[in-house]
């Protein structure tokens, strides 16, 4: 299953075209841990900037390595609480830790076209499975459906290969193999808003590339909604072959918004 966004979506944060970050970076979970861990919920994006970019939060060498790390950061993950995809990641972020890294792939997924262009080759790989960049690359370059440098499809092949590892879909350091990663409430609630955003409801939510990029079955995805519901993340109703998914709390109105 490809994982593809409609252009509505992007009123919630969705970015459809471009090349994105992973021409360059990975979805740099350990800095975003740094630099949420640094600065408050209520953070502004000049408020983000300035802890990476002055105070160095990422613990960066020189200036100049600090501005790109801003850049590739705000690329991926937009660090703006008027953006609906960061403002929700960041509702989610410390419920549970283990989950940290899957948030920021789902995150990345909506906002990077080179990494969601190599999610196909993901979903569609049985555990036990060698997925080579050069695999990923390939896709990324069928997927994009535009003319890229052998360097640039080379960065982007390493670069979504560390990133699937770090999320827990690929293992291994130099031949990276297939894994099933392991599933929590957290980015369950996080992967079926995803769904929602872009258009799905009901059971359809839990058929979707982004429930199916969290390994689970429907079973345990069931399961895990009626825990998020329990937290408060969602609400969450099942009777027979009916289902029902809302999210009055995580799409709330913040202060300052527009009605």
């Amino acid at each position: 299953m490809s994982l593809s966004i409609p252009i509505a979506a992007k009123q919630h944060g969705f970015v459809v075209d471009g090349l994105g970050a992973h021409s360059s970076r990975t979805i740099m979970s350990h800095e975003l841990r740094l630099l949420l861990a640094a600065c408050p919920q209520s953070a502004s994006v000049q408020e983000y900037q300035h802890a990476v970019v002055e105070e160095n939060v990422l613990l960066k060498q020189t200036e100049a390595t600090r501005r790109k790390s801003w850049r590739y950061l705000r690329e991926l993950y937009s660090l703006d609480a008027h953006t609906p995809l960061f403002r929700l990641l960041r509702d989610l972020w410390y419920q549970e830790t283990a989950a940290q890294p899957m948030l920021a792939l789902l995150c990345a997924i909506a906002r990077d076209p080179s990494l969601r262009a190599t999610a196909g080759i993901i979903l569609g790989a049985d555990p036990g499975s060698e997925i080579t960049s050069e695999i990923l690359a390939e896709a990324a370059s069928e997927r994009l459906g535009r003319s890229l440098n052998l360097k640039t499809l080379g960065k982007i092949g390493r670069n979504t290969a560390s990133s699937w590892t770090q999320s827990g879909h690929l293992q291994g350091r130099t031949n990276k193999v297939r894994v099933k990663a392991q599933s929590h409430p957290t980015f369950v609630a996080y992967a079926l808003l995803l769904g929602y955003l872009c258009g799905s409801r009901g059971e359809a939510l839990f058929n979707t590339a982004w429930a199916q990029l969290l390994d689970a079955s429907p079973h345990t995805l069931h399961e895990q909604a009626f825990l998020a519901s329990q937290r408060g993340w969602l609400e969450y109703r099942h009777a027979g072959t009916v289902t029902d998914i809302g999210f009055s709390y995580l799409l709330r109105k913040e202060a300052g918004q527009d009605e």
